[in-house]
């Protein structure tokens, strides 16, 4: 009795085929969901960062530059007390005297 086979290679063959095929598609599904997370994660860490880089702005003041702006401030308001107390001391003068 010759029964002949179960499955042919041709059936076989198409069934690999079929199977490749559904890997590929799962694959590539796969693919597009990282790539998807991927892109997700980057936007949020750029954005991340964007509002970091907005909260730390550039130092422009120097220590140097900041005593320098000091000492001027101090020198015009020394000369300024050194002035009204003159003026303060004409105008007591001038009230005891006239």
């Amino acid at each position: 009795m010759g029964k002949g086979p179960l499955i042919t290679r041709s059936e076989l063959r198409k069934m690999r085929e079929e199977e490749d095929a559904l890997l590929e598609k799962q694959h590539k599904s796969q693919i597009k969901q990282a790539k998807k997370e991927y892109t997700k994660q980057e936007k949020e860490i750029s954005s991340f960062y964007r509002k970091e880089q907005k909260k730390a702005k550039e130092i422009t003041k120097t220590r140097s530059g900041e005593q320098t702006k000091m000492r001027e401030r101090n020198k015009f308001l020394n000369k300024s007390l050194v002035i009204v107390g003159v003026l303060l001391i004409i105008v007591i003068l001038m009230v005891i005297y006239l």
